[in-house]
């Protein structure tokens, strides 16, 4: 398969293109060029999204079987793309959000949940939810039933920079009392970047069109089993203390609303963790065991470091305060 992908850098896009070299798909990429080189076998292509002229300069005449897109910020600069590349693709796959679902949600939500509004002419980004819902609105124009939006829960794996288990597996490491957000059976609802980026590559392949809901089985790992996992992987000698969410949003310190387990008054979310993911494994999603997802996060870590937060992911910084963290350690 001939693909394009907008991006190719970070996180999933990053997956994709190395699941797709595997796959022995011909794999061109899109970006600025500054943040990482292509990787080995890829055609680079250099442009800014923002700027049209730029993009159409560096596509060409270029066709491809299928386009994969990753971007978050203003809904035009898709609805450019997507036109320019309307009569050259066969296929547009977008990776949206869970958060295109209107709030607040409802257990058990699958893809006929509201949707919030979005402008595919938009130039605004500060609203992550209706801007990526104005991408998808940008993608159906220009290719319709041959679009694919992948409305993604909680995307973890190797790559992942939006300040997650990176921080977690560094901080495990560490060893000590480590607080931990309770209670230690809530369930987390999760996909690993690497089988998501193998689903969109086959569901591309086949021309799989609409919108889906991309992630993991309901309840299939708890709090503690990600954090005891993740100790194992590091060898860590921690000892974990569970908080209640009440207790940190007592104390100013919202620890586990990374892993979207409270809302910020500390009460739980209904909805974060159980969507109906019945359609996504329908049409072929499989799943690895949690350990792999984290001791390959490790690797990743070991090799190449601590990655730089996205602009889009949450800064450890404001939500891991040491004397806000010390002050309810001393209360459990």
């Amino acid at each position: 398969m001939k693909l394009l992908v907008l991006g190719g850098t970070h996180h999933v896009g990053r997956a994709v293109v190395e699941s797709a070299l595997r796959r022995g798909d011909e794999v061109t990429t899109l970006n600025r060029g500054v943040s990482r080189p292509p990787a080995p076998g890829v055609r680079a292509l250099i442009a800014d999204r923002t700027d049209p002229a730029s993009v159409a300069g560096a596509l060409g005449d270029g066709e491809w079987d299928a386009v994969l897109d990753t971007w978050y910020w203003a809904p035009r600069v898709v609805r450019d793309s997507a036109r320019l590349l309307a009569g050259r693709a066969r296929h547009y796959v977008y990776v949206s959000t869970r958060g295109v679902y209107s709030w607040p949600w409802s257990p058990g939500d699958d893809e006929s949940a509201p949707l919030v509004e979005g402008d595919l002419a938009s130039a605004e980004s500060s609203d992550y939810a209706a801007a990526k819902r104005g991408g998808e609105l940008a993608v159906l124009e220009s290719f319709g039933e041959r679009a694919l939006l992948a409305r993604a829960g909680m995307i973890l794996g190797p790559y992942e920079n939006v300040g997650r288990i990176p921080w977690w597996l560094r901080r495990l490491e560490k060893g000590g009392r480590v607080l931990a957000p309770g209670p230690a059976d809530t369930p987390l609802q999760y996909v690993d970047v690497r089988d998501m980026a193998d689903w969109l590559l086959r569901s591309a392949e086949h021309g799989l069109g609409g919108g889906f809901v991309v992630t993991g089985r309901p309840h299939a790992v708890t709090t503690r089993e990600m954090l005891t996992t993740a100790m194992d992987v590091t060898g860590s000698t921690a000892e974990l203390v569970w908080a209640p969410g009440d207790l940190l949003a007592r104390e100013k310190l919202p620890l586990g609303q990374e892993l979207s387990m409270y809302m910020p008054d500390g009460s739980p979310p209904a909805g974060m963790h159980d969507a109906d993911t019945t359609a996504v494994f329908d049409a072929g999603l499989t799943v690895r065991p949690l350990r792999d997802t984290l001791a390959d996060t490790w690797a990743w870590l070991q090799s190449e470091g601590d990655p730089p937060i996205h602009p889009a992911g949450t800064d450890p910084g404001t939500w891991a305060d040491p004397a806000a963290e010390q002050r309810v350690l001393s209360q459990l």
